[in-house]
């Protein structure tokens, strides 16, 4: 692409086309990646080429403690930082910062000169500093790999810290800054009725807490008093499931696409051993790439009853058995090029694991399971398909994601996809040691979805925590039921209704009302399919504008009693409960970090809570804010923006209407992050109202305008 220069280079070669591009480019500086297992293997060498060549390049290199490319191992002679800086001064490096979560270790170490310490919050600081020194310079970024520490920590090796991060999902506002701060795959986009939210994903959470750099006041740290409390046990199988009958004779091959670090890699050893137990020959072939967590894993394994001659990967069309723990992968090209309509019989997780752009940014697609397994079914025998949502069964009934992918072996070996028979599947993971008694349970809960899913129905209806079923105030079910509101709006209405009774009063509630039925009645007249799609839209649209979230509604949001009872219900035990802040008067003041408010911060929020009066008001001493400023005004905006297209509605105009009263979505997060959404708002009114008044060549558009008058 034009403006772009992409390359590969060799381990040991890092920089080196750069060394080659400077003289050439009016870019002045230059950052390469490299990590500490290939400094110590030959990227030492790249380092002192570029020293040689007289270059300005910052070599990033992360001191990680593992070797993700090969599966964590320490790097082989490795050295201690403070030796490492010194190699880096001899050889010419220019200056050194080493950026880490943990400053004070390095408190009494003596450092060669050309080197300091800062914490790693200064990264980008430290990375500009950098850039303004000539000659080689190097940003040592001393940080344990946060998967490591997970593993390191299930095995007891390390210590578990007693705290984690949870969201009040009512004050996210879904902006995706914590995730973009973060990029953490654990920090996972959710629908919720009042739109996309965040919410943390506890069992994969590695608990470095970088999410909470996110600008946002929904963040809570939820600290286990006294250890965690005991999981919940796990329901046993039902007994006496029938044996499977095989699908195949011969040498069966198995791809099976997955997610790194969820174990697809011991899944496949797990399967050989099986194998080699019936007295039967197995080999695997594993793509694992480069990364630990969250990045793409294929592994293609050969059950034959004779040995295996011949390569390992699979060929076009030459899969049996498409074991897909991860959906998306499944459904690749590059998978699906080796499938067979007539031969290839699927086993799909229909669960869709977030990617780092669903998880980053809020206008990335997101991935529909529906049209995954669809795709999937065309390429494959789609008639003997077995789709079962493993990660929502192993959340449910283990309250962990990792036990997914045994689940779905489970339901393979008993839909007779594998030529291998429950017992020895059982001895494998006995043989391979871990998390035994559970991998067996999960086992025998993938056998029970395919042979008596209604058991395994019961048992999800039995462990499945609810929070307690959101209410509606009598008040509000009166005020929806004397306004005419068509039966389709009437869920929609009624929440919202109660919800701005709480935010403000029933006059606040009652004008959001009237706006919403007068367009759901023009609608209903110039359209009259009867989907209602504008005025759905713009009950949704015009709620989230006037109930933006102000102080005031950020203390009663955090009063909320479902939301409690949620995060009561995930953690359990004894907890203590702190909110992190960063109000803005503190923030113009020059205060940098969140406050942790613990239990003087319930007083304060009932004392906001109760002074909501005074929003909008000349008294309200949080409304001279230029967000609040423009959060007030951008109601007035938004309702004459839709007056203006109702005005123009008819069954030709409907979608560009229907898109128009959906523009308050682009409005998310807080401060900075909001003004920039409403800006993107007004951009995006701006172009679908002259689409709108630029209709097709001899149509006619309605007259008569929607009365409003902006609050």
């Amino acid at each position: 692409r034009r403006g772009q220069q992409v390359g590969i280079t060799q381990m040991g070669g890092e920089g080196a086309q750069w060394t080659g591009l400077a003289p050439f480019c009016s870019e002045p500086h230059f950052i390469q990646n490299i990590g500490d297992g290939t400094f110590h293997h030959s990227g030492s060498l790249a380092i002192r080429a570029a020293v040689a060549a007289g270059v300005n390049i910052t070599y990033r290199l992360l001191y990680n403690d593992a070797v993700a490319m090969t599966g964590g191992q320490a790097p082989v002679g490795k050295l201690p930082v403070p030796a490492l800086i010194s190699e880096l001064a001899l050889e010419g490096v220019r200056r050194v910062i080493v950026t880490t979560p943990e400053p004070e270790r390095y408190r009494g170490v003596t450092l060669d000169p050309i080197a300091r310490v800062v914490h790693r919050d200064s990264l980008d600081e430290a990375q500009r500093e950098l850039a303004t020194v000539p000659g080689v310079t190097v940003l040592i970024h001393d940080d344990r790999c946060a998967t490591e520490k997970r593993r390191l920590r299930k095995r007891g090796k390390l210590e578990t810290p007693p705290e984690h991060v949870w969201i009040n999902e009512r004050v996210c506002e879904g902006c995706g800054d914590c995730g973009d701060q973060s990029t953490c795959l654990s920090v996972v986009p959710v629908q919720t009725e009042f739109g996309r939210k965040t919410q943390i994903h506890q069992s994969s959470c590695n608990q470095d807490f970088s999410c909470l750099k996110g600008d946002c006041p929904s963040f809570l740290m939820v600290t286990q008093v006294g250890g965690p409390p005991p999981k919940p046990e796990v329901p046993a199988p039902p007994a006496g499931l029938p044996d499977p009958v095989s699908r195949f004779d011969g040498e069966v091959l198995v791809r099976m696409p997955g997610v790194g670090g969820t174990g697809v890699v011991t899944v496949s050893a797990i399967l050989q051993m099986a194998a080699h137990l019936q007295g039967l020959h197995a080999a695997g072939l594993e793509q694992i790439g480069l990364a630990q967590k969250g990045g793409p894993v294929l592994s293609d394994l050969h059950i034959s009853p004779t040995p295996i001659d011949g390569q390992l990967r699979a060929s076009r069309r030459g899969v049996d058995v498409l074991l897909g723990f991860d959906l998306l992968g499944a459904s690749t090209p590059e998978t699906l090029a080796t499938v067979d309509p007539e031969r290839t019989v699927a086993v799909l997780n229909s669960d869709v694991a977030p990617t780092a752009s669903m998880v980053t940014s809020v206008d990335a697609p997101r991935a529909r399971a529906e049209r995954l397994l669809q795709r999937v079914r065309r390429a494959t025998r789609g008639a003997d398909a077995v789709v079962v949502a493993a990660e929502t069964v192993s959340e449910q009934l283990f309250h962990d994601h990792m036990p997914a992918n045994m689940i779905l072996v489970g339901a393979a070996v008993q839909h007779g996809c594998l030529p291998l028979g429950p017992a020895a599947v059982e001895r494998a993971i006995g043989l391979n040691g871990a998390a035994v008694e559970t991998n067996l349970a999960a086992f025998r809960w993938g056998r029970a979805a395919v042979a008596q899913p209604d058991a395994l129905q019961a048992a999800l209806a039995a462990a499945v925590r609810k929070p307690p079923a959101r209410s509606v105030s009598a008040v509000a079910r009166t005020l929806v039921a004397g306004a005419g509101v068509p039966d389709e709006l009437r869920d929609v209405l009624e929440l919202r209704v109660d919800e701005l009774i709480a935010y403000q009063d029933e006059r606040y509630a009652r004008e959001y009302l009237a706006e919403v039925v007068r367009v759901a009645a023009v609608e209903r007249e110039r359209v009259g399919d009867g989907s209602l799609r504008v005025a759905d839209a713009y009950a949704r649209g015009l709620f989230k504008l006037m109930a933006y979230k102000d102080e005031y509604e950020v203390a009663r949001l955090h009063l909320d009693a479902v939301e409690q009872a949620r995060l009561a219900g995930e953690f359990g035990g004894d907890v203590k409960v702190q909110t992190l802040l960063h109000p803005p008067v503190l923030r113009a003041l020059g205060m940098k970090r969140k406050l942790r408010l613990g239990r003087s911060a319930v007083p304060l929020f009932h004392g906001l809570r109760a002074a909501r009066r005074l929003r909008g008001t000349p008294l309200d001493p949080f409304g001279y804010a230029a967000v609040r400023r423009t959060e007030r005004a951008l109601v007035g905006e938004y309702r004459a923006l839709v007056a203006r297209a109702v005005e123009r509605l008819d069954a030709g105009s409907v979608e560009v209407v229907a898109e128009i009263a959906e523009l308050p979505d682009l409005v998310r997060g807080y401060e900075q992050i909001k003004l920039d959404g409403v800006e993107r708002m007004r951009l995006r009114a701006a172009e679908l109202s002259e689409r709108l008044e630029k209709p097709a060549p001899g149509q006619s558009r309605p007259s008569g305008l929607v009365e409003t008058s902006p609050r």
